[in-house]
């Protein structure tokens, strides 16, 4: 009886604890079964994961109030939540990542960039100042005082002796003159010496002395070096035949060459100073005194000139210089030139916003200087662009898709055309239409479903017919999507 009772006992203890697991299991087993419930989230945390609007991947400014299919093809809307960062916002970056990255940002500020630069210079003759010497009267070259080209000559120096034999006839007619007192006769005879070529110098000492010169010496006009002598002992010389050219040392020109880029950035009258390899730590300043009016069609340069004083005679022609330009400063928008990303067409900086984030935007730049750049167009005083580390932000915001803002009054430029290949059985064709079963086409994002595409011409009228398996390639373009080749399955494997 009492072994009875505890049998019984145990089967009801039993039996409960196999109802007690069975319902722990079932729990669990619903645990498992359902869905995770969402984490608690403040009101306004679930407001801002609402929903703003639903819409169509292939038509994306086409705007839905409840979700569902595409009225344009086989595929569900995809919801616009608040929280969203719109693609025109910017990128976001980890502030760690920004640390790792090292990005550094500066303000755009408003101040005076000095223009200062350096260009390469050759010495070269003061061309202006060149003195040419030549014979005043017909004759035969007597004497050459040892003269030579590239000699160095003071003013006044003999270069060479001309005996002149039409002096002596009208020296001899002008004595006579003067001594019949006839003033207006002895005028005309001197004035005929004159025009013979005869140097007043030369006619006060036939005055003076009553002897007639007949040997003409000629010297040098100018302090310089000689450029070329083009007579000899013992030559016949013609009135008007060039004897030596003489070109001055001091002040000397130095001949720069400047690019097409900064070549208006110079004006005449700026200062300047230049170094020479021949003379360390020795500057020569002088001043702009021209600029070419022609480039140079070879190096596309502009060329400039510059005046220096060489009272020594130390600068010699083709002797290499380097000259510093120092220009007016102008006042502007200043940013660091390091920030500025030049993509040919283009300069771009990365604009730094609140919360970590960053924006492309287009600026039209002017002068360089001392490490910063002068903003024209596309930035404001204050604002903060990122002058370290913008490459690696800039392939952030190309990963994320974003436009580059452009400048005020410019038009957005068009996104480029995006290929993409893909898988399908013809549905239909239609003149330059084709209905296509695809599959799913992950460049895109797109799931596998039916709809149609316009063709290109090279695409249309090669045999193809509903039921054909085709690989065929997508651009994707502004206007829509566009079949531009089509390739049956077979054809392929």
């Amino acid at each position: 009886m009492i072994d009875a009772l505890h049998n019984k006992r145990a089967l009801i203890a039993g039996a409960a604890a196999i109802a007690v697991i069975a319902a722990s299991a079932g729990f669990g087993l619903g645990q498992l079964t359902r869905a995770p419930a969402p984490p608690a989230a403040s009101t306004a945390g679930s407001a801002d994961h609402r929903p703003l609007y639903w819409y169509d991947p292939m038509n994306p400014s086409q705007h839905f109030d409840h979700p569902g299919k595409s009225p344009y093809m086989d595929m569900q809307l995809v919801p616009k939540y608040a929280d969203d960062a719109p693609s025109g916002t910017g990128v976001k970056i980890d502030p760690d990542r920004l640390q790792t990255l090292g990005v550094r940002t500066a303000v755009v500020e408003r101040g005076k960039l000095e223009t200062a630069l350096d260009a390469p210079a050759v010495v070269e003759f003061n061309q202006r100042g060149v003195a040419v010497v030549q014979a005043r009267a017909a004759g035969f070259v007597q004497h050459v005082y040892g003269r030579a080209p590239g000699d160095v000559l003071r003013r006044g120096d003999p270069v060479v002796d001309v005996l002149v034999p039409s002096w002596n006839g009208a020296a001899a007619e002008y004595l006579a003159l003067s001594r019949q007192g006839d003033a207006a006769l002895t005028a005309a005879a001197r004035q005929r010496l004159r025009l013979l070529g005869m140097p007043d110098e030369a006619i006060e000492r036939l005055v003076r002395t009553g002897k007639a010169p007949s040997t003409l010496t000629v010297t040098a006009p100018v302090a310089g070096a000689v450029q070329s002598l083009d007579v000899r002992q013992g030559m016949t010389v013609a009135s008007g035949q060039t004897l030596i050219q003489i070109a001055p040392l001091s002040p000397i020109w130095l001949t720069l060459s400047l690019p097409e880029s900064v070549a208006a950035m110079v004006k005449v009258g700026d200062r300047a100073s230049a170094s020479l390899t021949a003379f360390p730590g020795e500057r020569f300043d002088g001043r702009v005194s021209a600029i070419l009016p022609a480039a140079q069609a070879d190096s596309r340069t502009v060329q400039a000139r510059i005046e220096i004083a060489n009272p020594s005679g130390r600068l010699k022609p083709s002797m290499y210089a380097v000259v510093h330009l120092q220009g007016a400063a102008r006042e502007g928008l200043l940013i660091p030139a390091e920030s500025v990303i030049r993509t040919g067409k283009r300069a771009i900086v990365m604009l730094a916003g609140d919360g970590g984030r960053f924006q492309p935007a287009e600026v039209t730049v002017g002068r360089e200087s001392n490490g910063r750049i002068e903003v024209l167009a596309g930035l404001s005083e204050g604002q903060k662009v990122v002058a370290s580390g913008q490459f690696l932000i800039d392939s952030e915001a190309s990963l994320a898709g974003l436009t580059v803002k452009p400048l005020a009054g410019a038009p957005a430029p068009a996104p480029a055309a995006q290929a993409v290949d893909g898988h399908g059985v013809i549905e239909a064709l239609k003149g330059d239409e084709i209905t296509l079963s695809h599959d799913a086409i992950p460049a895109l994002g797109w799931p596998a479903m039916t709809m149609s595409f316009a063709m290109s011409p090279s695409a249309i009228g090669k045999g193809f017919k509903p039921g054909d398996h085709v690989r065929f390639m997508l651009d994707e373009t502004p206007q829509g999507p566009v079949v531009r080749r089509l390739e049956r399955m077979e054809s392929v494997r």
